[in-house]
């Protein structure tokens, strides 16, 4: 691999797994392709929060080693996902006198008027992540969506401000450091996924993204090309798979298998025996349990996911529906029960047009982590390859200064 070559590193850090995905960059067209995947299973995680640094770290360093062998290249800094339920969206609002002798709004407005907006909506343990302006209103003109260049002389906006605890993003950092990996930017794990799987005209009309995850399912809401909420709720694929490994008395893993293989989302008439083959014996479970089991799980995460969308004042509002992204939404007859339950349009979201080493990224669970690479080569304008080799998660933290604006400018390019 041409060591000057331009590429981009997207790393989605799930609670059950860390998934990679490495893009080489179009030197014309600025177009990344896929050119790298890895995969590792993740410990030492809570509900998308870090509990023990070792764990993940380990996981982000197999994960991103996987494709740096696939790639040819030596990754040295990428955008990582962020996730649980400390992840908020809060409405706020400012106003500014125009300081400019000619009363022209510049961009130094805006970033003015975007602290007055923050100061004192968010507490001093939460990072701001970004600031999503909805609307301006200048000298009494409503509804200004870029204000820059105009003139008047009070200015006033209309934001939605997402912040997360600091030290859950603290952990995190200190997580990639170890792997020896620089962070770009921290990004919710739902808002990349966004980016992978949506259109703008779905953006524009109004559409949710439903990010099943294995602990947590994000709820992102867009309108008019704009975020208008992020929600986490604390449940996912993985407290399904322990509800049926409980109720069925095997082995998690059989119960994952189960999961995937057997399961359905809505509750079938015909009542069957379904064999599997465990260590060689086989086991017999009947579809009556497993469905049972399975729609009393689904029904508390998509009440609470029923929650979030009336808490944004968007349920059964959003002419685009929902997209469902994550492992757990390739469950049989997903779209069906969403549709059926939260009474929208529903799809699941498979990311296309990657193709590449590996077919797998097209497919929910990897949305995230294509989102991330998107972003980060739109962020940075993607990373010259230079040779190093990779420590390992025990070779201690690396010399990296953090940017403390996680991801500057990020939700403007949902738009692009």
């Amino acid at each position: 691999m041409n060591e000057n070559s331009r590429y981009a590193v997207g790393v989605d850090v799930g609670t059950t797994t860390v998934r990679c995905v490495v893009g080489h960059i179009d030197e014309s067209t600025g177009i990344p392709t896929v050119v790298g995947v890895g995969t590792a299973p993740n410990s030492g995680m809570r509900k998308g929060t870090v509990v023990h640094l070792n764990g993940p770290a380990k996981a982000i360093d197999d994960a991103l080693g996987e494709a740096e062998r696939m790639s040819g290249y030596e990754v040295n800094g990428a955008s990582f996902s962020i996730n649980g339920s400390h992840i908020l969206s809060t409405k706020a609002e400012g106003m500014i006198a125009v300081g400019a002798m000619d009363h022209e709004i510049g961009p130094d407005d805006i970033a003015r008027v975007e602290e007055v907006a923050t100061v004192g909506k968010i507490p001093p343990n939460r990072e701001i992540i970004e600031v999503v302006p909805h609307a301006f209103r200048l000298d009494g003109q409503d509804n200004i969506k870029d204000p820059v260049g105009m003139t008047g002389t009070r200015l006033e906006i209309n934001a939605n401000v997402i912040s997360a605890l600091t030290p859950h993003i603290e952990n995190l950092r200190k997580a990639t450091e170890m792997a020896t990996v620089t962070t770009h930017d921290a990004i919710p794990s739902v808002l990349a996924a966004a980016k992978a799987v949506l259109t703008e005209k779905q953006l524009e009309s109004g559409v949710a993204v439903v990010d099943m995850g294995g602990a947590t399912t994000g709820v992102a809401i867009f309108e008019e090309s704009d975020l208008q909420y992020v929600g986490i709720v604390p449940f996912g694929g993985m407290h399904v798979t322990n509800d049926l490994a409980i109720g069925l008395k095997t082995d998690p893993e059989v119960a994952e298998e189960i999961k995937m293989k057997y399961a359905s989302a809505v509750v079938r008439t015909d009542k069957e025996g379904i064999s599997h083959k465990v260590d060689g014996e086989i086991q017999t479970f009947q579809t009556e349990d497993i469905d049972d089991i399975v729609s009393a799980r689904l029904d508390e995460i998509f009440e609470l996911v029923h929650k979030e969308l009336k808490k944004a004042g968007r349920a059964g509002q959003l002419p685009s529906g929902v997209v469902l992204v994550g492992g757990a939404s390739q469950m049989r007859h997903m779209s069906e029960y969403v549709r059926e339950k939260l009474g929208l349009a529903v799809r699941v979201g498979k990311p296309t047009g990657f193709g590449g080493v590996n077919e797998s990224v097209e497919s929910p669970e990897y949305a995230a982590a294509l989102g991330l690479m998107l972003l980060d080569n739109e962020t940075d304008g993607a990373h010259v390859n230079t040779k190093k080799s990779r420590g390992g998660a025990s070779s201690g933290a690396s010399a990296l200064k953090l940017a403390h604006s996680l991801v500057k400018n990020v939700f403007s390019k949902f738009k692009s």
